[in-house]
């Protein structure tokens, strides 16, 4: 994500309309909303449909790190994504970024961040250069992997040196002299909250604040051993 400025607004403002921001808080199944983008390089292209979704979970593609999208059944097709999602007022309520298609073509469930997540982000951008989120300082294993092994949790492949897991002594997973695998940690709860799969455990992290404490459950071996861990912040 980038924010992008204007270099002489004094001179260039009346060359530019800006929409207006609205909000994605209090956003009700079936709503109209309308999409703007250049879909297959269609520049100004305009489609509309009804929000039929809040809340949606979709992992990113980068970190796996579950986002909340507002589900749209308005064409999302490529050339859409970073382009306006908008209420009937004409305020800016998403930014379109993604479509599921069971088919693997362009039919299907468009999804768009939220513009109160977009505006906290840019935000932050615009502060700091970055958007700092609470980490713990881990490499996680594939949800397969933990299932492979018969037990709900997380498993810890690799801790970032000199990171708040390692520096806790959370356990990552090794070989042996035999170069057979020795499994880390577990991780089975965070503050108390249960964690069966790295969405819980990032749905848990993003309650909280680089610098903050938590208890970290772990199944290490044959028990269970509780870790204070201080969150670090995302590089």
């Amino acid at each position: 994500m980038e924010v992008l400025g204007i270099d002489d607004p004094a001179d260039r403002a009346a060359l530019f309309t800006p929409i207006p921001l609205g909000t994605s808080e209090g956003l009700l199944v079936g709503q109209r909303a309308y999409v703007i983008g250049n879909p297959f390089g269609l520049e100004r292209s305009f489609t509309s449909g009804m929000v039929s979704g809040i809340g949606r979970e979709v992992p990113s593609g980068v970190t796996a790190r579950p986002v909340k999208m507002i589900q749209v059944e308005a064409a999302v097709n490529p050339g859409n994504s970073g382009g306006s999602l908008l209420d009937s007022r004409g305020s800016l309520i998403g930014i379109p970024t993604a479509i599921y298609s069971a088919s693997g073509t362009s039919a299907g469930v468009g999804f768009a961040v939220p513009v109160d997540t977009v505006a906290a982000s840019a935000n932050a951008l615009i502060r700091t250069g970055k958007v700092v989120r609470p980490m713990l300082g881990i490499s996680l294993a594939p949800e397969p992997a933990s299932d492979g092994l018969g037990v709900k949790g997380v498993l810890i492949l690799g801790t970032q040196p000199g990171g708040a897991a390692a520096a806790a002594g959370l356990k990552s997973t090794s070989r042996d002299e035999f170069g057979r695998p020795v499994f880390g940690d577990i991780i089975r709860g965070l503050n108390g909250e249960k964690v069966d799969t790295p969405a819980d455990l990032y749905r848990q992290l993003d309650k909280l604040s680089p610098g903050d404490q938590v208890a970290v459950k772990v199944l290490r071996g044959a028990g269970e051993e509780t870790v204070v861990v201080t969150l670090q912040a995302s590089a």
